[in-house]
């Protein structure tokens, strides 16, 4: 099953981890209804006993100057330097200073500390594109700003990334996947299998909580791209419609979430494409 996120990245990772909190939404969709389209200040909680009144993605970005709820400098072996707004010396801050307020509720501001002590022992893995790794640094931040003194270990790879809040046994790990499919070496061409996710699959099986994202990948050219001939069954193509492509992709993934995964011990999200987060020199 899984929820699909349309906001910024600051509003997906709070509804994230206001689902995994609560444990409660009504908004868990399931793929299979999804295969054919692809394309489709502080305030106490006021959550109704019947949650699916809450429209989480219908609302507005409102100023709140308690934002933001960590400082970059608080985090700084997390967050990668090219995505540090602060760091590299952007001079204004009052975008930082934003939360999303759905229309007929309020979301609980997010606590760290219950959050470690709900997800004892869990594993939450974010799987995708740097969308993915924004997540996954802001979430690692957002808990650890609320824990400083907590004993953590990190280790930065490629593929798979992890941060273990060692004292509650909590692991958050990123697993690099912009296509989410698989892509093999055939005789130095990398080929991207639009019906094959068995090899990156492997990473995913034992999480908790999964979040998957991709999106912008697909449409790269030139040197932003990252295959030179793409599989489908069983024929190559130096190239095919892109949508086409990303649909083939996504509807593999889809199978592999219902076929393997036990939605009674795992969550599944995907997170849709978001605005790019690159701001390129002119």
């Amino acid at each position: 099953m899984a929820l699909f996120c349309s906001q910024s990245i600051g509003s997906c990772l709070t509804i994230l981890c206001l689902v995994l909190v609560q444990c409660r939404s009504a908004l868990i969709l399931s793929m299979k209804k999804h295969h054919h389209s692809y394309h489709h200040h502080r305030t106490a909680p006021m959550f109704q006993t019947n949650q699916s009144n809450c429209a989480l993605f219908a609302g507005t970005w409102v100023q709140d100057d308690d934002y933001p709820m960590y400082q970059s400098s608080e985090c700084p072996l997390i967050i990668d330097p090219e995505f540090n707004c602060q760091m590299y010396g952007r001079p204004d801050t009052g975008y930082l200073k934003y939360r999303w307020r759905p229309l007929n509720c309020e979301l609980p501001r997010f606590n760290g500390l219950e959050f470690l002590d709900k997800m004892r022992g869990k594993t939450v893995m974010f799987v995708g594109d740097s969308l993915g790794r924004n997540q996954w640094e802001s979430l690692v931040c957002l808990i650890y700003s609320a824990a400083p003194q907590t004993q953590t270990q990190m280790v930065k790879g490629d593929p798979l990334s992890t941060f273990s809040f060692l004292d509650y046994g909590v692991t958050i790990q990123f697993y690099r996947a912009p296509y989410l499919v698989d892509i093999d070496m055939m005789q130095g061409k990398r080929v991207l299998r639009l019906e094959d996710i068995s090899e990156n699959s492997k990473a995913w099986r034992n999480a908790d909580v999964l979040s998957f994202n991709t999106g912008h990948w697909w449409s790269h050219n030139g040197g932003l791209q990252g295959w030179d001939y793409m599989e489908s069954g069983g024929k190559y193509y130096r190239d095919m419609d892109r949508l086409a492509a990303l649909e083939k992709g996504m509807r593999t993934w889809a199978n592999w979430v219902d076929s393997n995964i036990d939605t009674t011990r795992t969550r599944v999200f995907f997170l849709s494409i978001s605005p790019t987060h690159y701001k390129w020199p002119k």
